[in-house]
């Protein structure tokens, strides 16, 4: 396996209009808001393009998603109904956001049918939507593998597999699931396998599932200059030292990474009682209670998510301010993934990291990749007994969706309709296969759910409540 290493200089190719992409792509790129390439796909997307697999270590938030994407799309043909393009992610969460980017980016060439096949929802409504046929399939590995024994769909004409954050799907226990999939794809394909880090399973998997791929590594695995990194001596319990820095910072949003699922719990029932909005997200919660975690944080109406490693993965939030850390990361390389998920895109960003005796050795680890020795701050004195963080929004959940027709204009108008609430009183929409979710402001919540109980939205009556 040949290997590529981008350079930390600009690399020659930067702008999507260098690449041999059509012109339709071009424009909806530049729609999108796209312009110059970010390193994992000036480093990729040339060699996508030109047919060849690829290994590509890099960090979540690089830009991949959108990489792999153009290159699959680039091939599709929209008038074949069978599934031309696999992609495989760990999670629902991620697999979700993955579709929503490919659904986004076909609008450019016509009518193209996404499906996600995840875990955690009935699979007959997937057997269903399969049997009317699907261009590209996105889901996770346990799904996946089952509607292939039912024998739900062909792999005959898949010419593009995807393996999205190999790593993770490896320390979930998907290797046997991998394997058999792969097993059932035609051997003329392009495989592109992209992790955030390389370790020797990564390295078998790949060449078990291509031998000729080219390895491209990107600089950006580094921390962005944009984060700041503070790192505080944990002379406190975790939980009161986490609600003193948020209650003094007041971010509008933060992500707590724990190294357990117990101390996601114990750190948001706390926060609660400190009038702080959180969430857990972890490993023991259902599907539902996590699409809800989810959403809640990704509309705003959560202040907080307070989450394990696993879990978060597929969490992609483009403004997130601040990133605390309650102990070290259990490698270096999930270290830099987590606080990167702020100071992303040019903006400024804080990364806290708690520190106890259990974590000395982890520490020296990273100081050796630091230009200077870690300096350990003492926590700050306790919040003032009148700070909180509550959410300033609430979501609310619709019993009907994308199976109804809904799109998010026909539920603004329903609540906009005779001035009834104000555009600005209106913030994120989704809406999914069953269910949509609306966040209004805090004060207009009232408001609104009498609006959405009582008022039809398309002709159809609908029942609405608050998360």
């Amino acid at each position: 396996m040949s290997t590529v290493a981008m350079p930390t200089t600009q690399p020659p190719l930067s702008q999507f209009s260098q690449l041999p992409l059509a012109a339709n792509l071009l424009q909806r790129v530049a729609e999108l808001g796209y312009s110059t390439m970010t390193p994992v796909q000036a480093g990729s997307l040339p060699v996508i393009l030109a047919g060849q697999d690829v290994v590509v270590q890099a960090p979540t938030g690089s830009g991949k998603t959108a990489a792999f994407a153009l290159g699959l799309l680039t091939k599709l043909v929209p008038a074949q109904q069978a599934p031309q393009a696999l992609v495989m992610c760990p999670t629902r969460e991620l697999a979700e956001q993955v579709a929503e980017v490919i659904r986004s980016l076909a609008k450019a060439i016509g009518d193209v049918k996404v499906l996600t096949l995840c875990g955690g929802v009935p699979a007959r409504g997937q057997r269903e939507s399969l049997q009317h046929g699907a261009n590209i399939l996105v889901g996770t590995p346990g799904r996946i593998l089952d509607l292939l024994q039912q024998q739900a769909f062909s792999t005959a004409a898949i010419h593009t597999l995807v393996l999205d954050e190999a790593d993770r799907m490896l320390e979930m226990g998907f290797i046997d699931d991998l394997k058999a999939i792969v097993k059932t794809l035609p051997g003329q394909r392009q495989t592109l396998l992209f992790s955030a880090t390389y370790p020797a399973t990564i390295a078998q998997l790949a060449q078990q599932v291509s031998q000729q791929a080219k390895h491209i590594q990107t600089e950006d695995v580094a921390v962005p200059a944009a984060i700041t990194q503070r790192f505080y001596e944990l002379t406190d319990t975790a939980a009161n030292a986490v609600a003193n820095l948020l209650l003094q910072l007041q971010p509008p949003s933060c992500m707590v990474f724990c190294n357990t699922k117990a101390e996601t719990q114990n750190i948001v029932a706390h926060l609660l009682g400190q009038g702080i909005s959180a969430t857990a997200l972890n490993g023991d919660l259902d599907q539902k209670q996590r699409d809800q975690a989810m959403i809640q944080f990704l509309h705003g109406s959560v202040r907080v998510l307070v989450a394990t490693d696993v879990a978060a993965r597929g969490v992609d939030v483009d403004q997130l301010p601040l990133v605390i850390n309650v102990h070290m990361a259990h490698d270096l390389d999930t270290h830099t993934h987590r606080i990167g998920r702020t100071g992303r895109a040019g903006s400024a960003g804080l990364a806290i990291t708690l520190l106890g005796a259990q974590d000395n050795y982890q520490r020296h680890l990273l100081e050796d990749q630091l230009d200077k020795p870690i300096q350990l701050l003492a926590l700050p004195a306790p919040a003032a007994a009148n700070l909180s963080l509550p959410a300033l929004w609430s979501t609310l959940q619709i019993t009907g969706g994308k199976k109804d027709k809904l799109r998010p204009g026909d539920i603004v108008g329903a609540l906009t309709k005779d001035n009834q609430l104000k555009v600005d009183a209106i913030g994120k929409i989704k809406v999914l296969s069953q269910w949509s979710f609306v966040t209004v402001r805090k004060a207009q919540v009232k408001a609104a759910l009498a609006i959405l109980n009582n008022d039809k939205i398309k002709g159809k009556r609908f029942r609405a409540r608050a998360l």
